[in-house]
């Protein structure tokens, strides 16, 4: 499988890899995954149920990363971030002057 760079992956399709439910629900990943896909102690994963029932596992910082701009097509060339922070210095100097 190909090795893991930032939140993309090839899509390869990986080999199977069966798992065991363990006490309190615990599923371990076997350590070639968890090296393929750069999986670390620690990392927070979001789990999702597919229509067909299937679980989806998805690293948190992944979905973070996908949505950061995901709304950057509604004001092309413009960044909203920098208007409001010029918005909110031209409000703490009306503040200053009263």
């Amino acid at each position: 499988m190909a090795q893991r760079k930032g939140a993309s992956i090839a899509r390869e399709t990986p080999p199977p890899y069966a798992v065991d439910v363990a006490d309190r629900g615990r599923v371990v990943l076997p350590a070639g995954l968890r090296r393929d896909l750069g999986i670390h102690t620690g990392d927070r994963f979001t789990v999702t149920v597919d229509d067909d029932g299937s679980l989806r596992l998805t690293r948190r910082i992944d979905i973070v990363k996908r949505l950061r701009g995901v709304y950057r097509q509604l004001a092309p060339g413009r960044s909203l971030a920098d208007e409001l922070i010029a918005e909110r210095r031209r409000e703490a100097k009306r503040d200053d002057r009263k």
